[in-house]
This record gives structure tokens, sequence and C-alpha cells, in this order.
């Protein structure tokens, strides 16, 4: 069909951007007496899928109050190698992305998920045992390695249980457990560093080594607790399964059919997907945003005069508050499918905290600042990740294309590393935090022409579907089929 055919078809827009719709465009058929299955799996996936991010992020950021707590003077590292620590840990976790979630519908990610939990966790707990710069480098290589599949990992097998208008909701459940995790490490590492000499070993060791084992423990026990998917799950009814499997299929979140089985041409194809590669390009700024925040929050505030115990204590309520508007902006975007607004509003409010830091001048405003802009860095990520996971069918397609954004992610975070590590001096860090008002800019900027290109492809697949009927349209489209509707 010819440009000049598109534009002399009348659409209406509302009509075709209502990403609560089905891949036929109409909404799904739903039975009120089932609708509850959505919170049963709530009550028995979502936990445990929260506790493997909040114990991820944990044992991957608590190097950041180690380093407060005295491991890098202790080991004598200097701050080029403390960033080249953080750099090592990067490098294999981008290379374990994809492979990792290419594997997780054939291997199961009732076995590959808890596997990956229990060998880091036994990583985690071998950092509080090194004696020196060398020691940690090969920790935090096997941390990064094994740690690589886990966000993509989670969203995926989300995207497996939920409809696609339910999802943020959920991926934002556990991905605010990284809001969590960086009020929990600053509590905990506030009281373990008190354990200083406790069986002749400095406060920062025991950081990792209590937070490994449980970790260890919990991965354990997970295998008794994830399962495959919703066609196996046992807590589900014949006919919730049934019914969940329905839903997915018909709003086009999975089709649980040949259509899913995994495709090297399925993978290659979420290359080409220009929404993939707009979304990679705001998942590498905002990777620059949240790794950047969680790993040098307590040094930045020990910077602005605060002792190192109380750094700890008060890296806290930043990252608390942007757990609960990470929740907020969570429930609205999944109610009014405006998954690009919520990114857009969460750059904004990273642009006025890093200028915020820059401009201020007091060390009380400084600290005010970091409320805007983690709670702007941590509600972007959820909305970013269900973004991804939304607009690539079908699985190995979605898998690649959830794979490519966090890749990007962690890019971002080596970049961010060398900033604020070495290359910008506390307690303004200009350069870095010059920079990442830039990539927060361009991250609003590049949201909202990917925003534009969704709506006009939606515009043109009614067009399609306005003239030919489904019957008449090659099968295997995935989401380039004109009956598979764009989420914004």
């Amino acid at each position: 069909m010819s440009e000049k055919d598109l534009s002399q078809i009348s659409i209406d827009p509302e009509k075709v951007v209502d990403s609560s719709r089905s891949d036929s465009g109409s909404p799904p058929p739903t039975d009120p007496a089932l609708e509850k299955v959505w919170r049963k799996i709530d009550l028995w996936v979502l936990p445990v899928v929260a506790m493997f991010y909040l114990l991820s992020f944990l044992d991957r950021t608590n190097l950041g109050n180690a380093r407060v707590a005295g491991l890098q003077k202790d080991l004598n590292m200097t701050n080029k190698q403390y960033s080249i620590a953080l750099t090592v840990t990067y490098v294999p976790y981008i290379v374990a992305e994809l492979p990792s979630n290419l594997l997780l519908k054939i291997v199961g990610p009732n076995y590959m998920l808890p596997t990956m939990l229990t060998l880091w966790g036994v990583v985690t707990t071998l950092q509080g045992i090194v004696k020196n710069y060398e020691g940690l480098l090969a920790c935090r290589f096997f941390l990064g390695l094994l740690e690589g599949g886990v966000f993509p990992g989670l969203v995926l097998y989300l995207s497996c249980f939920y409809p696609r208008q339910k999802l943020q909701w959920r991926i934002s459940g556990f991905f605010s457990t990284a809001s969590i995790s960086g009020a929990f490490s600053g509590l905990l590492a506030y009281g373990i560093i008190r354990m200083d000499g406790v069986g002749h070993r400095p406060g920062w060791a025991w950081i990792f080594i209590l937070e490994g084992i449980f970790t260890v423990a919990f991965g354990v026990v997970s295998f008794f607790l994830l399962p495959r998917g919703p066609e196996t799950a046992r807590f589900l009814s014949h006919r919730e399964r049934e019914y969940v499997v329905q839903q997915l299929r018909e709003t086009g979140a999975t089709g649980h059919d040949d259509s899913d089985k995994f495709s090297w041409y399925q993978v290659r194809q979420a290359f080409t997907l220009p929404q993939v590669w707009m979304l990679a390009v705001i998942f590498f700024f905002d990777g620059a945003l949240v790794y950047g925040l969680a790993y040098f929050t307590p040094s930045i505030i020990q910077s602005l005069g605060y002792t190192a115990a109380r750094a700890q204590l008060f890296s806290v309520p930043p990252f608390a508050a942007a757990f609960v508007v990470t929740m907020i902006a969570a429930y609205i975007s999944d109610k009014y499918h405006c998954r690009g607004y919520v990114s857009i509003f969460s750059g904004i409010l990273c642009i006025l905290g890093f200028t915020m830091y820059l401009t201020a001048s007091t060390a009380q405003v400084r600290y005010g600042s970091l409320f805007l802009s983690i709670t702007g860095a941590y509600c972007s990520a959820p909305s970013l990740s269900t973004w991804s996971a939304n607009n690539a069918a079908p699985h190995a397609r979605r898998a690649a294309a959830i794979a490519i954004g966090f890749i990007m992610t962690n890019v971002g975070g080596i970049l961010v590393t060398w900033l604020l590590g070495s290359l910008s001096p506390p307690p303004l860090y200009t350069k870095a935090t010059i920079t990442l008002i830039i990539f927060s800019v361009l991250m609003v900027l590049l949201t909202a022409a990917n925003m534009y290109y969704l709506w006009d492809q939606n515009k043109r697949k009614a067009v399609i579907r306005a003239t030919m009927s489904r019957s008449e349209e090659k099968p295997g489209l995935g989401d380039r089929s004109a009956w598979f509707i764009y989420n914004l």
C-alpha cells in the first residue's frame, strides 16, 4: 500500500494506541470468577522473583557500602583500582545476558534461576575472605558472570505469566526491591560494621559474608518455589491454567504455541526493530543513572561531611522514597498504559535532582537532591523494562530484545563507574554530574521519539486492519503483525 493510500484513510488514534486490547484489536474476554488468578500468581511467584532481584542488587552493589566501611583502605586500592573492580563485574555480566535469556526457556527458569542465585551467593561470601586486590577482582568477575542473566531473565519470566497491560506493576514490584536494597544495604552495613574484629575480620568483610550466606540459603529453597510456567504451576487449578494461557495469547503477550519455539531467525529479527534500538539507547542512559547512584550514594553522602556510619544510615531515606514513587508510577502506567510518559516523568526528576546537586550551596540541599535523582533513575527502569517486553513478540524475539536493553544498561554502568570513581573528584563530582544531566535530557527526548514512532506504527497497522482480513496476513510476523498493537 502506498503512502498516498495510507494518508487517505481516516484513523482514530484513540482506538489505535490502547494496548489493553488483544492483538485482534478488541478487548480479550475475561471471566470475573477467574480474574482472581492474577492475585494468586502475585502471592506465589512475585515474592520469590522480588527476593531474587533484591539479593542480586544487594550482592552486586554492597561493594559501595564495603568501600565506605574500609575495604578500599584495607586492600590498599586506589580510586582507579576501585573503578576497575566495578568494571570487571560488568564485562561478564554483559556477555552473559543474551545467551542466558535465550537458554532460559530451554533449560527452564525453575532450574536455571535458582542455580545462578545459589552460585553467586557463594561468590559473594568469598568476597569476605579476600586478602588482596587480585582476589577481589576474581570474585567480582564471577559475580558478574553468574548474575548477568538475572534481571532480563526475571522480566522475561514474568512476561510469561502476565498479560501486557498487567505487567509493569509486577515488574516494578520486583525492581523496586532495588530501591529497598539501597535502603536495606545502608541499614545492614550500619549494623554489620559494628562486627569489626569479630573472627579477626574487618567489619566490611562481614557485609559480604552474612549477605552471601543468606543468598545461598534462599537459592537452595527457591528450587522448590519457582514454577516453570503457568501451564505447570501446581498452585493453579486446571481451569485457571487454561485461563492464564488464553489471556496471554489473546493480548499478544505470548503465544504458548509453535510460534513461541526458539528460533535464531526471531533472535536476528530483534536486532532489526527500531523500537528496540531506541529503547537500548535509553537503557544506556538510565543504566548510568541507576548504577552511578547505587554504587556511589554512600560515598557521595560521606563526601558531604558525614561520618562513614552516618553515610550508611543517611543513604536509606532517598531509596525508600524511590520505592514508594516507583510503585505509584507503575500502578498509573498499567492503568492508563503510559510507559513512555512515566519514563519522561522520571527523566525530568533526574534533571531536577542532578541540577540541584550541582548548583546547591549547602550540603543539606545536595543531600535533598538525591531524593529526586534516585527516585527518577529507579522509577524509569521498570517502565523501560516493561515497554521492551510489551513490544516484541514472539518469545525468542522478546528474549533478545530484553537482553539487548540490559546489555546497554550495563554499558552505561561501566561508563559511570569511571566518571564517579576516578574522573570526577568529590564532593561535586562536576564532570559526572554534568554528564548525567545531559543523559537525563536525552532520555526524555528519545523516549518522546520512541512514543511517536510506536504511535505512527499503530496508525499504519490500523490502515491494514481496515483493508484486509487477518487470514490474508502472512503468519509468524509477531509484533510486526497488523493485529499486534504497540504499547505506548
